[in-house]
């Protein structure tokens, strides 16, 4: 859950949620994504393990694996419409005329 938090942080410009109110210094978009997109892959792997472990009968419960899966697949859909966002911005700006 920390890592849907800390990714929700990251598109909201903070990584902290549960903290005080200050001033940030505004995080580079690049770096921004590049955490995402780790992040994202974290969660992935991690869900990845999870069904591995389901299906082997290696002790993980399938509400856990339900859990991960699914915090994988909101991460991958905030990323993928974070791209989207971008690609769209970046058409936009080509057909500027100056």
């Amino acid at each position: 859950m920390a890592a849907i938090e800390g990714l929700i942080g990251i598109a909201r410009g903070s990584s902290n949620l549960a903290g005080p109110a200050q001033p940030a210094a505004p995080a580079p978009f690049g770096g921004m994504l590049k955490t995402m997109v780790a992040e994202t892959g974290d969660l992935s792997s991690k869900a990845q393990q999870a069904v591995s472990g389901l299906l082997s009968g290696t002790g993980v419960d399938v509400h856990e694996a339900m859990i991960a899966t699914q915090k994988a697949d909101i991460a991958f859909e905030l990323a993928l419409q974070v791209r989207n966002k971008a690609v769209g911005a970046y058409q936009q700006m080509m057909q500027m005329q100056f």
